[in-house]
């Protein structure tokens, strides 16, 4: 029996702060998990440095589901984005020994692959109508065949999914929102605002790319269900791929209200953790993406069960995908969507050249398509000189206010 013999929790910032873990066999094999978790990577850190790699040493490093419940079950203080983001960590780099171990990539140990590829789409935004014309542009041209496109608001500043480049004119459209810092910055919302401003975008994009481009877009839970609804209404006749996080999903019941004023299809999940947060969402059908991202929701593991149940209600993935999931994140997140029959759509932000340093991967994008790669296991390996070359330094997503200055969902 091979066991886990040596566990690593390794932080580096090319760019932006990365938690990995790095498991090791008695045979020697390594095994790699993301543990990324926004503004707080310290947290899961330090639990996974200081209360789970004590209780793995041992273990046998093939038992992937029993370790699983072992660590969820076992901490009695269960859920919770820190406790989730670090069993998902050693779930994925259990998977990848598993995988390398049998010499096959994870998505054959998953069932095999369902498709040629998994469509992504990106990030297009802009200050104002021309800007976000020549993002989606741009993204057409790097092969992109879906487009999730956000806009600033007249009368407001920084706004989220606005890269601070694109608002203020020039420069690329790439967005990362945490920013480097002791204390997070603040912006200012007017939702009503907002909701007078976005058709007339949608409105000139789809005047502008016709009506085959599927076309995203993330209210990132800043609406009440009413709101939410009156928008997904107004955003009908441009024929939406999806409107993501319309109202803060903690309130599931929020959403009947939602599903009652719009047939707008609809994304959530980003901020869940285990299949309990979709409960009432998938059983009642009250959206349609399942937004979650294997970091932060227990692994390949638990996101697989969470999709086989989703599948029951013709309910399909849009599995989160931003910079802040690392490229380990991020391949673990393919080799799942590659093998599971109900995949929609895959969140794609190119990684800069410095991760890519850190993080050397074997998954591909050409044609629209995204695949994870025949290497076994998840694909992904880490350079120790690069990481350590890249010390971890504080940055926080943003926090927002109301124009009077009430805190409100960022």
């Amino acid at each position: 029996m091979s066991t886990i013999e040596d566990v690593e929790v390794l932080i580096t910032n090319p760019g932006r702060n990365f938690v990995t873990l790095r498991i090791t066999t008695s045979d020697g094999v390594t095994g790699l998990g993301d543990a990324t978790l926004n503004g707080r990577e310290l947290a899961v850190a330090s639990y996974l440095r200081d209360h789970v790699a004590p209780i793995l040493t041992g273990r046998d490093s093939s038992s992937i589901e029993d370790t699983w419940q072992y660590l969820y079950r076992g901490a009695y203080w269960r859920r919770g984005p820190v406790t989730m983001a670090s069993i998902a960590a050693v779930d994925m780099a259990l998977w990848d020994i598993k995988g390398k171990v049998a010499g096959l990539p994870v998505y054959q140990l998953l069932g095999g692959a369902v498709r040629r590829g998994l469509l992504a789409y990106g990030h297009a935004s802009g200050a104002e109508t021309p800007q976000i014309f020549d993002s989606i542009r741009a993204h057409l041209e790097e092969g992109y065949r879906a487009v999730r496109v956000q806009t600033a608001v007249p009368g407001l500043g920084q706004v989220y999914g606005v890269a601070a480049a694109g608002a203020s004119g020039s420069g690329r459209y790439d967005y990362e929102p945490a920013r480097p810092g002791a204390r997070p910055t603040e912006e200012q919302w007017d939702t009503r605002a907002y909701m007078r401003h976005l058709p007339s975008v949608f409105e000139a994009v789809r005047g502008e790319f016709g009506p085959d481009l599927p076309l995203l877009h993330d209210g990132h839970h800043r609406m009440t269900p009413n709101q939410a609804g009156r928008l997904g209404r107004d955003l009908e006749p441009y024929d939406l791929f999806w409107l993501e996080d319309c109202t803060p999903a903690e309130n599931q019941q929020g959403l009947r209200r939602v599903r009652e004023l719009t047939t707008q299809p609809l994304a959530i999940g980003e901020i869940f953790n285990t299949v309990w947060d979709y409960q009432t969402l998938i059983t009642e059908q009250l959206i349609d993406y399942v937004r979650s991202a294997v970091t932060h929701t227990g692994g390949i593991t638990h996101l697989k069960k969470i999709m086989d149940f989703a599948s029951l209600y013709q309910i399909k993935s849009g599995f989160h995908g931003p910079t802040d999931i690392s490229p380990v994140g991020q391949a673990a997140a393919l080799h799942l969507g590659l093998a599971i029959h109900n995949f929609g759509i895959q969140e794609y932000m190119r990684h800069t050249d410095d991760t890519l340093e850190v993080f050397h991967t074997s998954y591909s994008f050409e044609d629209g398509l995204l695949h994870p790669g025949d290497t076994p296991g998840l694909g992904v390996e880490y350079d120790d000189a690069a990481g350590t070359s890249h010390e971890y330094s504080p940055a926080y997503l943003p926090v927002n206010r109301l124009v009077d200055g009430t805190m409100h969902d960022w």
